[in-house]
């Protein structure tokens, strides 16, 4: 085998050979072709993409015996000479600027210029780069390259054309080289290696690739190294991995994986790994924000490989595939933000591990920032039905109310939703609480009776009558929803909360003094699974808040409406009753459209076609539902009621009890007072009030920027 290195034994001896290059070699084909050869070229480019390499077959070309011809015949002597192992013709000289870029070097050039070749066409210089040469030494060529006798021509190369002096690239032919595409370099790459006869390993050629930068030299130099210590096994992955200093892709799968299910032990032992095998820290984020960016590639183009935005393997990529549909649209962007950041921010740092630990608990930890990026990240993982097991220090998705608030309730199961699933998904496995069958989750068996003896019963004792609770102050017009006070109801629009300790649907039902005890409340409290949704499928009240949100997005007004004086107060599974805190949002909620606008986003979000029902409803309402046994609807506790009977329908009469005593019908709730007057002169602030805020928006400027609106003409009062 020839100690010859790798990029000088197959460098190229015709046009035909040179790879990535089609823009610059057809043209050239074609000017010999019609024999319109000019006197001087420059060739440009980054270094190793055939800039000498071209001048070197342009000039065997053009010496040819059968020439000027773009295939040279290869068996003449010129063609002899100027092979990839030849001697070299005296008739072409190449001279390297960077030691012969002077003015002397150029007269002496100049004066050697004007003799006839010895035995060829041409008499042809090849200044090597070119941008060497200083102002005095272009000055001194200038008249030589724009007027030079026939058989003379020039052929300069150069990485910085701009550093060419504007009269000599006015006089030259310019033709700029570009990197060779990854996929190219590839396919050439495959074929040394056969050529060489030593085995590569698949993951091998994508790093040699990547460490070439598209530049031919460079990657034969980084194949000629992996093949001179290849073993029996040929070049494997490890070896490759190793030699160039990049990261393991179990390394990457590793993380990306931790990322994408908030397992923050995972990420920090990789972490770990990473540098106790002593990689470097910023090359690690480096090979990690490559293959973020294959991902976000993937999620945009699934088939991103057949178009050659990728070149993977075929292993790697269906691994790269499985990730990218663990990861949602938004929270793989930021992801991919926080480390292209932490990457910039890693230069010069004087703890790199400290720095990639810190990149690791920003991507986690989206609930931490209130940026913009990670408000979407974390909607994402809503929509996308992600719930992280406890204990791997995520953020929780979503609300799960803790043991403390429904004593003896059995907690539901939770659907899984499939990787990738999207919205459709999520939406499917909340149709389906337990599973793709649906329905409640199955009771368990009971034990058997040889296990433990049946619990003897004992009588609860009375609880002690709850204080009645004061009436809520009404919220101020544009405050945030906040969770109920203890012993009251919901406000409308408040965000779902847990039902406080001695409320709950298992907590049993009081019996006013005087009045014996229903046997019911005798018996032992049993564990009482939560009623499912009327028609098996989406839950209005626990949406309530996804809700708001959809009609956020596409009327601001309507949102304002619903979240300050609406709640949910029965859903029977085709028509949804809003319950409104007075009769004017009742009537402003139908005069203004807003029935429409909730109508289309229930149909664009929840792709559900409910009818919308409004009732005035001035308790407020948010109480947990009766115990089971009530008439399935509007008004009772059965599958669809929610909270207090609404007033436009009658509640269910109550079943008859057995035969110990009847259960006392409730009274119905007072209605809430109505605040006392205030009078203009009391309801004035005074100059010195502290809450008094002179910077906020009113009348005009309120209108306009909050509710969207278009003031045709305003009306002053103060005459």
């Amino acid at each position: 085998m020839s100690s010859l290195a790798l990029y000088r034994r197959y460098r190229p001896e015709t046009f035909a050979e040179v790879i990535g290059q089609e823009h610059v070699t057809d043209p050239l084909q074609q000017a010999l072709r019609n024999n319109r050869v000019n006197h001087a070229y420059l060739f440009s480019g980054p270094r190793g993409c055939g800039k000498t390499t071209s001048a070197r077959i342009l000039a065997r070309c053009l010496n040819c015996e059968q020439g000027p011809t773009p295939t040279p015949c290869g068996e003449c002597q010129s063609c002899r000479d100027l092979a990839r192992n030849g001697p070299g013709s005296i008739d072409v000289i190449e001279i390297d600027a960077a030691s012969h870029g002077g003015v002397d070097d150029a007269r002496e050039l100049r004066e050697k210029a004007f003799f006839g070749p010895a035995g060829s066409r041409y008499k042809i210089y090849i200044i090597d780069e070119a941008h060497m040469v200083t102002s005095a030494g272009f000055n001194a060529l200038l008249k030589v390259v724009e007027e030079p006798p026939e058989h003379l021509k020039f052929i300069f190369a150069t990485t910085e054309p701009e550093k060419v002096i504007g009269t000599i690239r006015s006089r030259t032919h310019h033709y700029p080289f570009r990197l060779v595409p990854p996929g190219t370099l590839r396919e050439y790459l495959d074929e040394v290696c056969q050529k060489e006869e030593i085995p590569v390993a698949e993951g091998v050629l994508p790093l040699v690739v990547r460490a070439g930068q598209g530049s031919v030299r460079d990657s034969m130099s980084v194949m000629d190294q992996l093949l001179a210590g290849a073993g029996a096994d040929g070049v494997t992955y490890p070896m490759a991995t190793s030699l160039l200093g990049y990261t393991d892709g179990s390394l990457l799968d590793s993380v990306v994986e931790a990322f994408a299910t908030g397992d923050g032990a995972a990420a920090f032992e990789v972490v770990d790994h990473v540098i106790e095998g002593g990689n470097d820290p910023r090359r690690f984020v480096a090979d990690l924000l490559e293959r973020l960016r294959d991902l976000v590639i993937l999620a945009a183009v699934p088939d991103a490989a057949d178009k050659g935005l990728i070149d993977a393997p075929a292993d790697v990529l269906e691994r790269m595939q499985a990730q990218a549909e663990i990861f949602g649209a938004a929270e793989l962007s930021r992801a991919a933000d926080l480390v292209n950041e932490g990457l910039t921010e890693m230069r010069g740092a004087n703890s790199p591990r400290l720095q990639l630990e810190l990149i690791c608990a920003r991507v986690m930890l989206p609930a931490a920032y209130g940026d913009e990026r990670s408000v979407m990240a974390r909607l994402d993982r809503i929509e996308r039905g992600v719930n992280f097991s406890a204990g791997t220090g995520a953020p929780a998705m979503q609300y799960v109310p803790g043991p403390e608030a429904h004593p003896g309730a059995v907690t539901p199961v939770a659907s899984p939703v499939p990787p990738g699933g999207g919205p459709a998904a999520a939406r499917a496995a909340v149709r389906n609480p337990v599973g793709p069958g649906g329905g409640t989750p199955p009771a368990p068996a009971p034990a058997p009776a040889a296990q433990a003896p049946a619990p003897t019963p004992q009588p609860a004792p009375a609880p002690a009558p709850a204080p009645e609770a004061a009436p809520a102050a009404p919220a101020a017009p544009g405050a945030w929803p906040t969770a109920a006070p203890a012993g009251g109801g919901r406000r409308s629009g408040a965000w779902p909360t847990a039902t406080p300790a001695g409320q709950g649907p298992s907590q049993p039902q009081q019996t006013p003094p005087g009045q014996p005890q229903a046997p019911s409340q005798l018996q032992p409290q049993q564990p009482a699974a939560p009623a499912p949704a009327p028609s098996g499928g989406l839950d209005p009240r626990t949406l309530w808040p996804n809700i708001l949100e959809a009609v956020k997005n596409r009327r601001r007004f309507t949102w304002i409406l619903l979240s300050q004086n609406a709640q949910v107060t029965g859903f029977d599974g085709t028509t949804l009753q809003l319950g409104f805190a007075s009769a004017g949002a009742r009537d402003n909620f139908s005069a203004s459209g807003s029935e429409d606008v909730l109508r289309q986003a229930l149909t664009e979000q929840f792709n559900v076609q409910w009818k919308i029902e409004a009732v005035i409803d001035p308790s407020g309402g948010g109480s947990a539902p009766p115990p089971s046994g009530g008439a399935p609807g509007f008004g009772g506790g059965g599958a669809g009621g929610y909270g207090a009977p609404a007033p436009s329908r009658p509640a269910a009469p109550q079943q008859s009890a057995p035969s110990h005593g009847a259960r006392p019908t409730p009274a119905p709730r007072p209605p809430a007072p109505e605040p006392p007057p205030v009078s203009p002169e009391d309801d004035t602030p005074a100059d010195d009030d502290p809450d008094l805020d002179e910077s906020a928006l009113s009348g005009r400027d309120l209108i306009v920027r909050e509710l969207g609106a278009t003031v045709l003409d305003e009306f002053s009062h103060d005459q």
